[in-house]
Parts: structure tokens; C-alpha cells; sequence
């Protein structure tokens, strides 16, 4: 615990009281031109309870070298210097904010908004109630309002290195097996603790996970765009719109019915087949109308018949249409740390279960450089659509399983450890 130099009362590195007090008295200073951004980000402000928390109008001259860098589903993407940066906190001296000096960051305008509306604002609440001073979504700075188009835009974290998606296809050759389990180890950590908030993401796809550094950050959860807080309701959640990106969708939400937590876990199934892979999700066929009702209808893709059964029971599981049969992120993320903790301990020497069936897998991903389609090399179709879209799914019959989906993850729930698979054993090098 601190003393605040000026209250003298006891503090975890922020005053509430005092700096409520200071962002109050600066009030009469700053406006956004609209009332309830200004009104947003003064309740921000004031309930503030660690830098981390702290939200404020950035006027645009505050920023330069502006450069575009992406166009998603529903906004473009810029990446600007921020001049001066963030607040740190009150320079009592000086009788100002101290700040952290200038950054990047990204600065989100919204294309498909004509005002300010109910989303907006649901977006940036979110932002604000997953953000905590370590990780797990990356941090909303502000708003600013761009003078030439006179629309209003999100100051967010600018991550360096990109989205998973892209590290996967560029750098795959280089992920092992320790990075992989760290990576679905650490989005269902993140993802147990939005549930935990009661947010549903409703938008989880590689391209909205990003990092600092791949090989030696966390990985933070981006776009909130489609999330809501369970139990909530938009103005715009009746129409049954479908947005995303179709892969990724529960084939319960294709169907029309409400998405539930339950939907983000199917949508983490889908990437964690891409992160032990390296291949997206239906990569070769059109993202239509057609692939939906095939996903309705069990389609789920092709699992590498080597890849870690223990991981493979994780996948399935995720994928289950039977709702209730797919694990919560809480079960999740207590499979995942012991299969870490499992992996890690030995030295990654073979003396567990899931040390022998990574050891297997090796030996079989050794192989792809030889065949005609791998991780490497393979090609997306020009109708593989990976940003996120309104989707016509509209009278998709009630979601089934595969006829053998049942009883292929009832045969891995029940299958021995594979201290009994023999080493030796030639490795099948098809590639489905």
C-alpha cells in the first residue's frame, strides 16, 4: 500500500478520491462536441481506479504520421503517433497530468456508422470492463474526431506485431509445441475471465487476437464490436442479424438461435484447430450460404489423424452441437495449465502422457514438407472470406451432429494413453 502525498490516505498506486477530484476540475476545459461522449468519458473518469482505467478526449492535432493499415468488416484501421501519450498520474508540483510520453497507437473510425449510436457506446463500456493492468484485451486511450470527416474514432493499443492469423500463415514453421499449448492456454485464461464478466465476445477469430511479440508476449483479445454483456439487450439485437466470420460461428447461431457463452467456446475450438495446424478453417471452398448449412449439418474440418489425441478431445468437445456438452473456459483453462504444467516440468522429456503424444506428433509434422499441400504452401480461396461480414443464413434447418461425430469422440474419450502408441510405428503423412 502507498500514501497519497496529498489526502495522506492509503492507495494501490491510485488515489480515486484525488484524481476523481483533479479529472472534475478539468472538465470546463475539454469537449468533444457531443454530449454523451463528453458524459462517457467523464463517468470514465471518475470511477477511474488505476491508470489502466483512465479514458479522455484526444484532440486529433495530437497525433501525426496518421497511416491507414487495414480495412476491416465494419471500419478502417490507422496507425498514428500519439505526441505525448497517456496519463500517469497527477504531477502535484506542477499541478497537471504527468504523462508517459509519445506512442503508437491505432486510431478505429467506424464506416458503416453514420452517428454516434448504441454500439459505439456498448464498445467502448466493454473495452473499459475487460481492461486491467496486466493483459487479456488491449486497452481503449480515448476518443478523438478526425477534422476532415468529421467522425469520431477509438484511440486503442497499437500492437506491433499483428494479428494470429497472419503469424500463422507467415511463421508457422516456427511455432513449437510449447508455444502452441502456451497460446490456447492463454486465450482460454482470457476468455474465462470475460465469462466471468458475463461479456460475450460474439466476434472470436484470429484476426481479432493480437501481441506485442508472438514468440515472447501474451496474446490480447481486440474488437468489441459485436460484444454484448449476457443478458443485455441492443437496440439492434431482434433483427437476428448474423455478422462475423462463418468459420468461426457457432452453428447453433447460424441457425438463428441467441448466442451464449457456449458459442465463444465452439469459436475457440475452430481456432485452436488452426493453431495446432496451421490451416485455416475451410480454406479451400467459398464462405456462402452453402458452407453454412454444411456446417449445420456436422461438417467440422479435418483434424490431422496424429495431432495429440488429448488435444483432439479438447477441439471435439468444443465442437459438440449439444450445447451443454461443450466445456466451459473455467474447464478449459484447468485442462490446459495441467497439460502445460505437465509438458513443462519434464523438460519436455517423454515421461507423460502428453509429452509422448506431442513427441508423436513431431515426428508426423516432419512429413508435411512433403506432400503436395501442408501449412506452408497451401492456397485460400478467393471466396474464403476472413474479415468479419453480414451473413445470409437465413432458414438453416436445426444443427446435427456428424453420424460419426458421437461415437469418434466417445472412442477418444475412452482411448488409452498414448504410452501405449508405439514410437516406431510408421507415420501416416496424409493431409485431408
Amino acid at each position: 500500500m502507498l500514501i497519497c502525498e496529498e489526502c495522506n490516505q492509503e492507495h494501490h498506486g491510485w488515489c480515486k478520491p484525488c484524481n476523481s477530484k483533479h479529472f472534475k476540475n478539468n472538465f470546463y476545459k475539454w469537449t468533444s462536441g457531443n454530449e454523451k461522449i463528453d458524459k462517457f468519458i467523464q463517468d470514465a473518469q471518475l470511477n477511474a481506479n488505476g491508470w489502466w482505467k483512465v479514458m479522455e478526449w484526444i484532440p486529433y492535432h495530437r497525433f501525426n504520421d496518421i497511416k491507414e493499415i487495414a480495412k476491416g468488416g465494419f471500419g478502417t484501421i490507422y496507425r498514428a503517433n500519439w505526441i505525448n501519450g497517456r496519463i500517469d498520474k497527477w504531477d502535484i508540483e506542477n499541478q497537471q497530468w504527468k504523462r508517459c510520453g509519445q506512442r503508437e497507437v491505432v486510431l478505429k473510425k467506424f464506416d458503416n456508422f453514420a452517428n454516434l449510436n448504441e454500439e459505439f457506446f456498448n464498445e467502448m463500456a466493454i473495452h473499459l470492463k475487460t481492461m486491467n493492468p496486466f493483459r487479456y484485451s488491449i486497452r481503449i486511450y480515448g476518443i478523438t474526431k478526425d477534422p476532415k470527416t468529421n467522425k469520431y474514432m477509438m484511440v486503442l493499443q497499437y500492437m506491433p506485431d499483428g494479428n494470429l492469423r497472419d503469424y500463422l500463415k507467415n511463421h508457422f514453421d516456427n511455432i513449437n509445441w510449447e508455444k502452441k499449448l502456451f497460446f490456447l492456454f492463454d486465450l482460454t485464461n482470457s476468455f474465462k475471465q470475460f465469462h466471468e464478466l458475463d461479456i460475450l465476445h460474439r466476434d472470436f477469430h484470429p484476426g481479432n487476437i493480437l501481441s506485442n511479440n508472438f514468440k515472447y508476449d501474451y496474446l490480447y483479445t481486440s474488437d468489441f464490436g459485436l460484444s454484448k454483456i449476457v443478458g443485455k439487450s441492443l437496440e439492434n439485437s431482434n433483427k437476428r442479424n448474423i455478422f462475423g466470420v462463418l468459420p468461426y460461428i457457432s452453428p447453433e447461431v447460424l441457425c438463428g438461435e441467441e448466442y451464449t457463452k457456449a458459442a465463444d467456446v465452439y469459436s475457440f475450438g475452430i481456432i485452436a484447430y488452426e493453431i495446432i495446424t496451421g490451416f485455416a478453417p475451410y480454406y479451400d471452398v467459398p464462405h456462402d450460404r452453402d458452407l453454412a448449412r454444411k456446417i449445420c449439418n456436422g461438417l467440422r474440418p479435418k483434424i490431422l489423424f496424429h495431432t495429440p489425441k488429448l488435444i483432439t478431445r479438447i477441439i471435439m468437445r468444443c465442437w459438440d452441437v449439444r450445447v451443454i456438452h461443450r466445456p466451459t473456459f473455467e474447464k478449459l483453462w484447468e485442462e490446459l495449465d495441467k497439460y502445460c504444467d505437465d509438458y513443462w516440468k519434464n523438460d519436455f522429456k517423454n515421461y507423460n502422457e502428453i509429452t509422448i503424444q506431442i513427441d508423436n506428433a513431431e515426428k508426423f509434422f516432419k512429413h508435411l514438407a512433403n506432400t503436395t499441400i501442408n501449412p506452408y504452401n497451401y492456397q485460400t480461396h478467393p471466396q474464403a472470406i476472413y474479415t468479419s461480414r453480414l451473413l445470409n443464413c437465413s432458414g438453416l434447418r436445426k444443427p446435427k451432429n456428424d453420424e460419426n461425430f458421437e461415437k469418434e469422440l466417445e472412442e477418444i474419450a475412452k482411448s488409452t494413453s498414448a504410452l501405449s502408441v508405439i514410437a516406431s510405428e510408421p507415420i501416416n503423412t496424409h493431409v485431408p
